[in-house]
């Protein structure tokens, strides 16, 4: 059940029970239960919590690049911590991959979270876990919505390098493309565009909107859905020749560290970051066009999807039960 949003009640209700009975589950999510620690580690969100919070005074980005910490997690081996794994001599790490090398970020939060816990309750919550808790408490902190977590999940003791570089969706996907990678771990286009709605907070690298801004599609000329006195803006921050290819940009550039709709009707104006955000309102005969004007115009919607989506794409193949193991160190696998 999602909490904390006074949405329709009908809706939470019918919400709790698809987590309860593991309906549109991907693989073993029915086992997990947003109770899970409740015995074991009756403190874990309030650490997490009070780690966040703390990390969050000296860094204001934190919170979204927790939340695509996880993401980038569960598109690869579904969610089972494997994006923490350092290089060893049996891993090759994910960390390295293209989507994520000198992007992904939190690494470090992740462990004081760890560092904490086992403090608190050694051996007990998984990487893969923190990751999702973080992710949940992340969004709350920035004015998003809440939800109760399912969780349970084990950590793995393998990275996919391979996955990483194929599997995980890139800022210059066409829809299309988007659609297939989202199909591929079982969720789809409300899903995909209400996690896409994350990129209402946070910051990206100038590399990733330079061929917007120059040669779209290799044409020598901009992206034509992107507004032109945006577009202005951007080029400011990221001109043509001799720019900074890792200078940071606002995602949304009305409330850079809010969680709110406003990343839809950004979309609206044609002043959508990546070409994958323009491209669920501006791909010829998108039907994700819909979904974005729904999330314009109503954030509580755009809420209770948001929530929703987080919970199915934490649903990823998760390691339950006697599978994987609960890593003490969130970069190496037990014994290594």
């Amino acid at each position: 059940m999602v909490r904390g949003v006074h949405y329709g009640g009908a809706c939470a209700v019918l919400l709790a029970a698809a987590v309860a009975l593991g309906l549109g589950a991907r693989g073993g999510a029915a086992q997990l239960d947003d109770k899970f620690y409740d015995r074991s580690c009756p403190g874990v969100h309030k650490i997490v919590r009070r780690v966040l919070r703390e990390a969050h005074k000296a860094d204001v980005r934190i919170y979204a690049s927790l939340t695509r910490l996880h993401f980038h997690d569960c598109f690869v081996q579904g969610c089972d911590g494997s994006i923490l794994l350092d290089n060893s001599t049996s891993i090759v790490s994910e960390k390295y991959a293209k989507p994520n090398n000198n992007s992904v970020r939190g690494f470090t939060v992740v462990d004081d979270v760890k560092a904490a816990l086992e403090k608190a309750c050694p051996g007990v919550v998984s990487c893969a876990d923190i990751l999702t808790i973080a992710a949940e408490v992340s969004v709350e902190l920035s004015g998003g919505p809440r939800w109760r977590v399912p969780l349970g999940r084990r950590d793995g003791t393998t990275a996919n390098l391979t996955a990483a570089n194929s599997l995980l969706p890139s800022p210059r996907n066409n829809l299309t493309m988007l659609q297939r990678k989202f199909a591929a771990v079982g969720l789809g286009d409300t899903d995909l565009v209400a996690l896409s709605g994350a990129h209402t907070f946070g910051r990206a690298h100038c590399q990733f909107v330079t061929d917007r801004l120059y040669n779209f599609s290799k044409t020598g000329m901009p992206d034509p859905t992107l507004d032109g006195g945006y577009r202005a803006l951007l080029a400011g921050s990221c001109p043509r020749r001799h720019g900074n290819r890792s200078a940071l940009n606002d995602l949304d550039p009305t409330t850079p560290d809010a969680f709110d709709k406003n990343y839809f009707t950004n979309l609206q104006g044609n002043r959508g970051f990546l070409q994958s955000d323009q491209e669920l309102l501006a791909a010829p005969g998108a039907t994700t066009a819909a979904i974005v004007g729904q999330f314009a115009s109503d954030e509580k919607a755009f809420f209770r999807s948001f929530a929703a989506a987080m919970i199915n794409m934490g649903n990823i193949k998760p390691l339950t039960g006697g599978q994987g193991e609960v890593r003490r160190n969130c970069g190496r696998v037990n014994g290594s």
